[in-house]
This record gives structure tokens, C-alpha cells and sequence, in this order.
């Protein structure tokens, strides 16, 4: 049996990259976190934290923060079974961009019950963090089967390949031709973002783009209607602006679906059920 104050100060350095953040977080001292880590390595007989910048945990760590994440959902749920107060658990997951600035949100919102600790990842990328024991749950575009896990399908959230006007007018003025792509300037949200490269490939085009590097879902309509580059939208976030002209559509007959799913581990399924169930009803917002 680990202690409790150990490991969540084991969870906190490796979440907050170092010692004093973590003693922040935790309103205990610097010491203090370096005492409960040091107890629970020589409890363990490993190493379970590396001493560096920023400051992680090894694998043997790694097991016992999911240990500490899981212990505190699942003791949450048993307290509100109970009726028991109890302190509210933090629940870490991963959310791809887009899901998050078009139907996520609401879904928190209606969950109540939980600090949420959104961990911002691509849908090509996240289930690795779940499969690490990083996050209890995440949206991914991988159906599974992920072992320990449950597989929720949400439905299938559309882009459209998207530019202003004078954008399209001058890059694409024969089309949207391989030719073309290999010289207009894209939008890349970041290392992991292959929505570009996929729409691109379908229209022969599979060397790299030349691309703006964008961490943000409004901020690629935003440069969109700047000018400044064309990209994958959300349909949702361009509905009205296709509509009013201030976008076009490159290639209306050519949108990209993105299958979407909810991964969770199964044993702390239980005890994020309302916010499954909340997820699973904002996806009815998202195409079948």
C-alpha cells in the first residue's frame, strides 16, 4: 500500500515539471515534496523521478502516477455513492484542438464533479497518452482495441479545405492542381498535423507543403480570412463564412471526414460515466 501524499506528490512533479511547482500546487514546501518523493523510492527501490528540466517520471513512475489517478476517480465515485463529501478529483484527458473549440465543451459543462486537466493532442497521436497511463481517457481517431481500454465511437467531424477569395485567386487560378499546392502556403497547426497533406495527396500532391505553423483551431479560419494561407477547417467553425463569401470552399466535392472516438480505461469507466454520456450526446452534433 502506497502512501497517498507520496504519490500524489510524485504525480505532481511529473504533471508540473518541478519540485516547486509541484509544492505550489500542493501547498506543502519544496522539502516537504522532496522528502514524499524520496520515501516512496526507497520504498520502491527505483528511481522513480528524473532530476531534470523539466522533471519526469521513468516508467516505474509512470505506473504509479496512473495508480494515483485512477485511486482518486475511483475513491471519488465511491464517495458520491456514499454521499460523502470528498474532495473533487481531477480528471485528465486528451482532446484533440478542433473537438475542443467545436462540440467538447458543452459536454464539460454539463459534467459536473470533476477539475478538468484538458491535454491538448492530435487525433492521429492521443491514444498514446492513454496507453502510457498519461490520461484516463481521450478522443482519438483510432477505433482500438487498446488493451485495458473501452471504445466509444462519437461520429465523424467534417473539414472542408478552406481560403479567402483573393487567396484562392491568386494561388489556385486553374484549380487546385498539384502544381499549385506545391507553391501555396499552408496552414500546419503543428509537427503532428497531417489534415493538410491527406486533402493535398487526393489531389496528387504528396511532397511537403510549404506551410505557416499555427497552434490554434480559430486561429486557422482567422488566417484563412486573412489571407494568409488555406487549410482544413471544421465545418462548423466556416459554415457561415462559406455561406457569406468570406471563405471558399477549394474543392466542395472532396471535404475530409474524421472518424472520431472516446477511449477510457476500463477500470475508472465507471467512475467518468456522466461525462462519457455527455460526450456521447454533444457528438450527436457530428456527422454519423
Amino acid at each position: 500500500m502506497f502512501d497517498p501524499a507520496q504519490l500524489a506528490a510524485l504525480a505532481a512533479v511529473h504533471r508540473r515539471g518541478s519540485f516547486d511547482l509541484a509544492a505550489a500546487d500542493l501547498h506543502v514546501t519544496p522539502s516537504a515534496i522532496s522528502q514524499r518523493i524520496k520515501a516512496l523510492e526507497e520504498a520502491t527501490g527505483t528511481l522513480l523521478i528524473r532530476r531534470e528540466k523539466p522533471c519526469t517520471a521513468t516508467q516505474t513512475g509512470l505506473r504509479l502516477v496512473r495508480h494515483h489517478d485512477e485511486s482518486a476517480l475511483l475513491n471519488a465515485a465511491l464517495a458520491q455513492d456514499l454521499h460523502h463529501s470528498a474532495r473533487t478529483p481531477t480528471l485528465r484527458i486528451a482532446v484533440n484542438a478542433d473537438s475542443l473549440a467545436t462540440w467538447v465543451i458543452p459536454a464539460l459543462a454539463a459534467t459536473p464533479g470533476f477539475l478538468y486537466d484538458i491535454v491538448i493532442d492530435d487525433q492521429d497521436t492521443s491514444q498514446a497518452l492513454l496507453r502510457s497511463g498519461e490520461v484516463a481517457a481521450a478522443i482519438t481517431s483510432h477505433p482500438g482495441p487498446l488493451q485495458g481500454c473501452d471504445t466509444l465511437a462519437l461520429g465523424t467531424l467534417r473539414y472542408r479545405a478552406t481560403a479567402s477569395p483573393a487567396f484562392a485567386a491568386r494561388w489556385f487560378a486553374t484549380g487546385v492542381t498539384a502544381p499549385a499546392l506545391a507553391l501555396a502556403p499552408a496552414l500546419r497547426f503543428n509537427d503532428k498535423d497531417r489534415l493538410q497533406s491527406l486533402w493535398a495527396a487526393r489531389h496528387g500532391q504528396t511532397a511537403a507543403l510549404p506551410c505557416h505553423r499555427l497552434a490554434s483551431s480559430h486561429g486557422f479560419v482567422d488566417a484563412c480570412l486573412a489571407g494568409l494561407g488555406w487549410g482544413l477547417n471544421p465545418e462548423p467553425l466556416v459554415t457561415a463564412h462559406l455561406a457569406s463569401g468570406a471563405l471558399i470552399d477549394l474543392d466542395p466535392a472532396s471535404p475530409l471526414d474524421m472518424p472520431l472516438f472516446w477511449q477510457m480505461a476500463r477500470l475508472t469507466a465507471p467512475a467518468i460515466a456522466p461525462l462519457t454520456r455527455a460526450l456521447h450526446q454533444a457528438a450527436q452534433t457530428l456527422r454519423p
